[in-house]
């Protein structure tokens, strides 16, 4: 099921329907939550009731948003340290918005083997440049593409399939 979310384009200064997955609002939802156990602490039951509150949050896919909230906070060390050696600084140095994105995704990558490594990778680049810096979505893109390498290293190194071209 999707969402029609309502956006103005600036480029035209005219509202535009954009339709977002139940997953992908779910995982919005997962990166504010992420970033506001970052930046002001709490527990993911309390950041969970308070994004609960929000008008949106009907169009989310729920178990998805609580399976990966409560698992990103759950497992914040681990997940630092997996991606660590792909980072050219330390984790605290990202925006907290790269770092709440590079940690979703990790998370995704290694608990849902059922989503492709390449739909995480999307996800993950849409959600930098909706809501991180001007270039942030490049850097997450080479992080996450190293981490697939290794997390995911038979399905990235099986050939593509190749489309049939009438």
């Amino acid at each position: 099921m999707n969402s029609a979310v309502t956006e103005t384009d600036p480029s035209i200064g005219s509202k535009t329907e954009k339709y977002k997955s139940r997953r992908r609002i779910a995982r919005e939802f997962v990166v504010q939550g992420i970033y506001q156990w970052q930046v002001a602490g709490g527990t993911a039951s309390f950041i969970e009731q308070q994004l609960r509150e929000s008008d949106e949050f009907k169009h989310v896919d729920d178990k998805h948003f609580v399976h990966v909230l409560h698992g990103v906070i759950q497992h914040a060390e681990e997940l630092e340290k997996i991606i660590q050696p792909h980072l050219d600084r330390t984790l605290n140095e990202l925006s907290p918005v790269e770092s709440a994105i590079l940690l979703l995704s990790t998370f995704e990558l290694i608990h849902h083997p059922e989503i492709p490594y390449r739909a995480i990778i999307n996800e993950a680049i849409e959600l930098a440049r909706t809501f991180g810096g001007s270039d942030g979505y490049k850097y997450v893109n080479g992080v996450l593409d190293k981490l697939a390498i290794q997390l995911r290293a038979v399905e990235s190194s099986a050939p593509r399939p190749v489309k049939n071209r009438l």
